[in-house]
């Protein structure tokens, strides 16, 4: 519903078009989610002993999703702060990594996490793309 005044005009930013949990696809990238965390685990905590230049790396598997699906996202870092149990926040520019063959969501330094305001949804935690396995099948063998 855009009024002649919302219209693309000259140098208007385009509006991002935002996608729900359950379209996501494997090998699929440049998604824009608004998400709520449902819950988070430290995965992964290196200290200095594995690379001291590169001070501390912590990956945190979150469980977030909307009201379509949930989905695990792979936190890195300063990430894992941000998604905290309970928050809503923006995933731009998001893309799926395959980890074991399942989806796995994740934010690159081409994208960017924001929080937002409170979402009035419930996550879909029933319908969990990461519980779906995936096979590298090859079309065309009949």
């Amino acid at each position: 519903m855009a009024t002649a005044g919302q219209q693309q005009g000259q140098g208007a930013k385009r509006k991002p078009v935002f996608t729900k949990v359950d379209q996501l696809k494997p090998g699929t990238g440049g998604h824009t989610l608004v998400v709520k965390v449902v819950n988070s685990n430290t995965v992964v905590q290196k200290g200095r002993a594995a690379s001291s230049h590169l001070g501390h790396t912590r990956v945190a598997e979150c469980l977030v999703g909307d009201d379509t699906a949930s989905i695990v996202f792979t936190a890195r870092n300063e990430q894992v702060d941000l998604l905290k149990p309970g928050a809503t926040v923006i995933l731009r520019n998001a893309k799926i990594d395959m980890f074991k063959g399942c989806m796995r969501l994740a934010v690159d330094k081409w994208g960017r996490i924001e929080v937002a305001e409170p979402a009035n949804f419930e996550v879909k935690e029933d319908n969990n793309l990461s519980m779906v396995e995936y096979e590298l099948v090859n079309v065309g063998e009949e």
